[in-house]
C-alpha cells in the first residue's frame, strides 16, 4: 500500500478505506512522478516521527506503504550501516520515485502488499507506516500482518505530518466518530491485532501512535 503523505489531500479515492490494490495503483501511479514536489518540507516531520520508534544500531525496520521513500534516510541513519531497512510499496510508480530520488541507496525496495508480506515471522524490529492504516482495505488484517512480522516488544509507529483536526479543516470536513486514527477505536483495533498502543499524539504538527508488539 502507498501510505505517505496520501490522506494529506483532498484528492484521495473517496472511499478509501474500501480500495481494492489495483484502484490504489491506479490512484498512485499517475501521480507518483510529481509526488515529492508536492510535499517538499516533510523531510523533518518525517525524521522526528522515525525518531519516535527508539530505533537501535544494527535494528531491521520496514516503512511500510513507503511511497517514494521519503522516510528511508532517517530510517538508515538511525539503525546504522550494519541495520537493515526495507521499503514495502504496492504500486511500482513510487518505488521507482524513490529509485531515481538514490532512497534505493538506503533501504531495499519491495514491490508487496503490506498486508501480505514476503517476510519471516517475528524478523523486524519495528515498522514506520505513515498514512497507511487508512488506505487498508482491511485494517484489522493488516496490522495484524505487520504484528506478524514484527518480534515481541517490538514497535509500530503510526505517522502523518498532519493531525486529523488539521486535515478536517484543511478539506472542510468534520471529523467523523468512526475514523479508525482516533483513539478511542484504535486502541483496541490494536490490541485485537497483537499491539499494545503505548503513547497517542494528534496535535496540528502532527498524528503519532506508537504500539508495542505483545509477546
Amino acid at each position: 500500500m502507498t501510505g505517505h503523505r496520501d490522506d494529506h489531500h483532498a484528492d484521495r479515492p473517496a472511499d478509501h478505506r474500501a480500495d481494492r490494490p489495483h484502484e490504489v495503483r491506479a490512484f498512485f501511479a499517475p501521480r507518483a512522478a510529481g509526488w515529492d514536489a508536492k510535499f517538499p518540507d516533510d523531510g523533518p516531520a518525517y525524521a522526528a516521527g522515525v525518531a519516535e520508534l527508539g530505533l537501535q544500531e544494527g535494528d531491521r525496520v520496514l516503512d511500510a506503504g513507503c511511497g517514494t521513500g521519503r522516510a528511508l534516510p532517517a530510517l538508515r541513519d538511525a539503525v546504522g550501516p550494519r541495520g537493515t531497512v526495507l521499503g514495502a510499496d504496492l504500486t511500482p510508480e513510487m518505488l521507482a520515485e524513490a529509485v531515481r530520488a538514490g532512497r534505493d541507496r538506503c533501504a531495499a525496495l519491495l514491490l508487496a502488499d503490506v498486508t501480505r508480506l514476503p517476510l519471516l515471522d517475528g524478523a523486524l524490529d519495528a515498522v514506520f507506516a505513515a498514512g497507511l492504516v487508512s488506505h487498508l482495505p482491511d485494517s484489522a488484517g493488516g496490522l495484524t500482518e505487520l504484528a506478524r512480522t514484527v518480534r515481541p516488544g517490538g514497535r509500530l509507529a503510526l505517522f502523518h505530518p498532519i493531525g486529523r483536526a488539521a486535515l478536517a479543516a484543511r478539506k472542510g470536513r468534520p471529523i467523523t466518530p468512526d475514523d479508525l486514527r482516533a483513539e478511542p477505536n484504535l486502541r483496541p483495533l490494536l490490541a485485537e491485532c497483537g499491539w499494545e498502543l503505548v503513547r497517542y499524539e494528534d496535535c496540528d504538527a502532527r498524528y503519532l501512535a506508537v504500539a508495542v508488539r505483545r509477546g
